[in-house]
């Protein structure tokens, strides 16, 4: 995959052809990225050699650093095109840099200086353009929608919205801000952000639904969610986990699932739901966990192997990742490998707690067959499951109905799930 193994070549053209290629960096161990060329830096790339994607720069000979420190630079490239960093005016350059689930904006002087630009957003999409010193982006907040903006760096930190304003779909937003949560699970210190019920007080306590993010090789957004907005305005607290294995920590962490999914992220997130039980944020049988695609395989292991969680909803979830590796698109299947750990599938007679799967009956990606298969098995098993079928959804439920109608059901889904423990 890019964010694993990648290779930058240069070669120089005669008469229509190529001649004299060179590897610039790149290799079995080392990821390359967005590599761009420049007047005042040359060839200059993202490289994560310390560890870190951090910049560095080719003059035909020596590669150097130009920004090197314990953050990334950019994040996994699931789409083509990323500009994690741009060139400025007079050799200057604007960069995102990643703390924990926020992106920052940093610009680099041509002396050297750095600065961050204090931005009021938290994500900031890796999408930056730029025209002399003026830097352009895609930004949002958790009480902020996505607009595009403008930042003139001549002039201090000031911006100006560039976009319109957003769609009718979301004129009752309610902005919900979270508070950052640190856990200390099996793998070491992790990150998450709880998100707690619209207008709680202080002292809240309230059901809560752990997110597991698909990916896996992904993380959480500090950006407005439909999902976090509906159930949290129905009483609910969502806490958003960046398990191992997430984007955006050093590429150790983004390498720390491979050969342990179904496990190192099952573990993170029981440790998450625990430390949630312990604050006294909820309580006991009134803890869920909740995923899409890879994360819906998290959701259905961890009912399978740990009590603290009272049911799972799992979207286009992928059941078994060995036939994951035949069905996934074909750039991916390497990743769908190196992931596969002894967690194997996801067996009926394993899971301990009642569970709703959301799939699209046109899912290829995670065939709708393979989650048929296991509602079947469930039922056979005499265990409590239930499956909504989303018409001819693929994988992605961009439909606003069928989005619609996985959020009443998963909603419908707690909540007679509380019913059931409170013996109502």
């Amino acid at each position: 995959m890019p964010w694993d193994a990648t290779e930058l070549w240069a070669a120089n053209r005669r008469n229509g052809e190529l001649a004299e290629p060179v590897l610039v960096a790149g290799g079995d161990d080392e990821s390359v990225l967005e590599p761009q060329w420049s007047a005042s830096h040359g060839l200059t790339f993202l490289s994560d050699r310390s560890g870190w994607w951090s910049l560095y720069a080719w003059d035909g000979t020596d590669v150097r650093p130009i920004v090197t420190m314990d953050a990334d630079i950019a994040a996994a490239p699931w789409e083509l095109g990323y500009s994690s960093y741009v060139h400025l005016a007079g050799g200057g350059l604007a960069m995102t840099v990643h703390d924990g689930p926020r992106q920052r904006l940093l610009v680099q002087q041509p002396d050297g200086r750095r600065e961050q630009v204090d931005l009021p957003f938290s994500v900031i999409k890796p999408y930056l353009a730029a025209a002399g010193n003026h830097a352009y982006c895609i930004v949002s907040s958790p009480t902020a929608l996505s607009r595009v903006i403008e930042i003139d760096l001549d002039a201090g930190e000031a911006w100006r919205r560039l976009s319109r304003p957003p769609s009718k779909d979301w004129a009752s937003f309610q902005p919900i801000a979270p508070t950052e949560l640190r856990v200390d699970g099996p793998g070491g210190r992790l990150n998450a952000l709880v998100y707690p019920p619209h207008g709680a007080a202080a002292d809240w306590a309230a059901p809560t639904v752990v997110r597991a993010h698909p990916g896996p090789t992904a993380s959480m957004t500090l950006r407005p969610d439909a999902q976090v907005q509906f159930l949290c305005s129905h009483g609910f607290a969502v806490v958003d986990v960046d398990y191992r294995g997430s984007t955006g920590y050093s590429r150790r962490f983004r390498q720390e699932l491979y050969g342990q999914w179904g496990t190192a992220d099952v573990d993170d997130c029981v440790a998450t739901a625990e430390l949630m039980i312990a604050e006294g944020r909820t309580a006991p049988g009134h803890v869920f966990i909740t995923g899409a695609s890879a994360g819906g395989y998290t959701a259905l292991q961890a009912v399978s192997r740990s009590g603290v969680f009272a049911g799972a909803v799992a979207r286009s979830a992928i059941i078994d990742p060995a036939r994951w590796q035949q069905t996934a698109p074909r750039w991916q299947r390497p990743h769908a490998a190196a992931l596969a750990g002894p967690a194997g599938p996801v067996r009926a007679a394993a899971v301990k707690r009642p569970v709703l799967l959301i799939h699209g009956s046109d899912d290829h990606v995670a065939p709708f067959s393979d989650v048929a298969q296991l509602a079947d098995a469930l039922a056979a098993h005499g265990k409590p499951q239930e499956l909504l079928v989303l018409g001819t959804a693929g994988h992605e439920l961009g439909a606003k109905d069928d989005t619609t109608r996985a959020l009443e059901a998963e909603l419908a889904f707690y909540r007679h799930r509380l019913r059931a423990l409170a013996g109502g």
